[in-house]
């Protein structure tokens, strides 16, 4: 064949529309620029992700030491009897009653997540979530071929609900679920009781299954959690979706879980469990030990945190012109900024300044949104670095914006 034809041919093929379309992270996408600048002497303050830097508890690398497996074997789909023992025993810490076949183990909540779309929507089908939301529920439907029908909510409330008139508008026929993080990642909004009731409300009125995303459960500062999992009117309508990365701080672990009373939701689920085969072994063991005891290791954790967020709060105020509030859970913020374009300030930020040889990536926040030019002057901010590193970094950011504004 013709060298020409072969080019030809081989210009033809194209990869799928899901693949075109797929966003790309904005947690991830400055980070190569960051690793750049830390060659060339300056020191980068991680703000843009939420990995906290706190050691893993030393229980986890000695219960590995100590399995002694002659052979690294595949594990059962649905997961490893004691650990999803583990997981039930943690929910009932919690105040949650699951049967252990109520629960399958998941890769991370990530996985959860996919599993629940899944289950719920054929193609095209839609979900309800409020904006700005986690970012990567936009790449779970875009694998899944579900559509996010986004809710808007305002930095001016600190992004809680709005009434149950204003979501039921963004309803229709396609309509399966709606899907929501409490505490919020990237807001730290913790919605109260009265919310989530206004949630079960329309869940009962328009039969829509709740998918709820309570992996930061525990990091709650103000007030008592209360769990979606606690309306046992819509028990039959409610999927949760939960995670060990941040409340153990084991994020590389990759252990998760889908649960529901609803069983063809875990029927399903179970299904595309057995397609992937199984959740790493290794790491489903290594954490029962945290999953049976968790206020030993989870309260430390956020204690800390609590600290963080605390001392962001109060340095936020002497920032001139930024519109903040207080987050009431979760180690994140969105912040506006006295800009017209976050993603251009990040970006100046962490390829062109520096103070002292030190700069700071953070996170735009249209990423966290569905809605085209939403969030444009928004960023989040991860309270994940130690306190006095979290104070420099708003130093910098705060002396950046005097220096961006006279450009």
């Amino acid at each position: 064949m013709p060298e020409i034809l072969k080019n030809s041919l081989q210009q033809n093929v194209k990869i799928s529309n899901r693949a075109r379309v797929m966003q790309a992270s904005p947690l991830r996408k400055l980070a190569a620029t960051a690793e750049v600048r830390k060659k060339q002497g300056v020191k980068v303050y991680h703000l843009n992700i939420g990995q906290p830097d706190l050691p893993t508890a030393t229980i986890v690398y000695e219960t590995i030491y100590k399995l002694g497996k002659p052979t690294l074997a595949y594990a059962p789909s649905a997961g490893i009897n004691q650990t999803i023992t583990a997981w039930k025993n943690y929910f009932k810490h919690v105040g949650i009653d699951f049967d252990e076949s109520e629960i399958i183990v998941t890769s991370g909540g990530s996985e959860a997540i996919i599993f629940a779309m899944c289950a719920i929507c054929d193609a095209e089908d839609e979900i309800i979530v409020f904006e700005p939301f986690y970012t990567n529920y936009n790449g779970f439907a875009t694998i899944a071929n579900v559509k996010l029908h986004p809710v808007p909510l305002s930095i001016s409330n600190g992004f809680h609900l709005p009434d149950i008139s204003e979501i039921e508008k963004h309803i229709n026929k396609r309509t399966k679920g709606i899907l929501f993080t409490n505490p919020s990642n990237p807001t730290g909004t913790v919605y109260t009781k009265d919310e989530l009731r206004r949630l079960v409300t329309i869940a009962q009125k328009h039969n829509l299954y709740l998918l709820a995303d309570e992996v930061y459960r525990e990091f709650n500062y103000d007030s008592e959690f209360y769990s979606i999992m606690n309306f046992d009117e819509v028990k039959n309508q409610t999927i949760l979706l939960d995670s060990c990365s941040k409340r153990f701080n084991v994020c590389g672990a990759r252990i998760g879980a889908l649960a529901s009373h609803n069983k063809d939701i875990i029927n399903s689920a179970f299904k595309f469990a057995m397609a992937r085969l199984s959740v790493a072994t290794i790491e489903q063991l290594a954490i029962i030990p945290l999953l049976n005891n968790p206020d030993e290791y989870i309260n430390p954790i956020v204690d800390e945190f609590r600290k963080r967020r605390d001392a962001v709060y109060e340095y936020l105020k002497t920032i001139p012109n930024i519109t903040y509030y207080k987050p009431e859970g979760a180690f994140y913020i969105v912040i506006g900024l006295p800009v017209k374009d976050s993603e251009d300030f990040c970006k100046w930020l962490i390829e062109d300044f520096e103070h002292n040889k030190e700069t700071v990536l953070i996170a735009p926040a249209q990423g966290f949104y569905a809605t085209p030019d939403k969030g444009i002057n928004e960023v989040r901010l991860a309270f994940t670095i130690k306190i006095e590193e979290l104070i420099r970094a708003l130093e910098i950011i705060k002396l950046a914006l005097e220096k961006y504004k006279n450009r």
